[in-house]
């Protein structure tokens, strides 16, 4: 008898975290859908309007610096 007890509470437990894991996760769903499709398809996060005057000079710094800094902390990590 204790012994189907345990069998169903185990089954109901397994099913109740099989939905957790399949209903559970919005946030994080949402994260990874607005990450994600730059991810998976970069032409959808490329701006292709006019840059304002000066902006794209600051953008290409901003892009050289970012490098930059990204370049020194893998140095560092290895």
């Amino acid at each position: 008898m204790s012994g189907r007890i345990v069998i169903r509470c185990g089954v109901a437990l397994g099913f109740a975290v099989l939905m957790a894991g399949c209903f559970g996760g919005g946030a994080p769903a949402r994260q990874s859908a607005q990450g994600g499709d730059c991810q998976w398809n970069r032409s959808r996060c490329l701006y292709e309007g006019s840059y304002e005057p000066g902006e794209r000079d600051y953008a290409e710094q901003e892009a050289k610096d970012l490098n930059r800094a990204s370049l020194q902390k893998l140095r560092r990590s290895r």
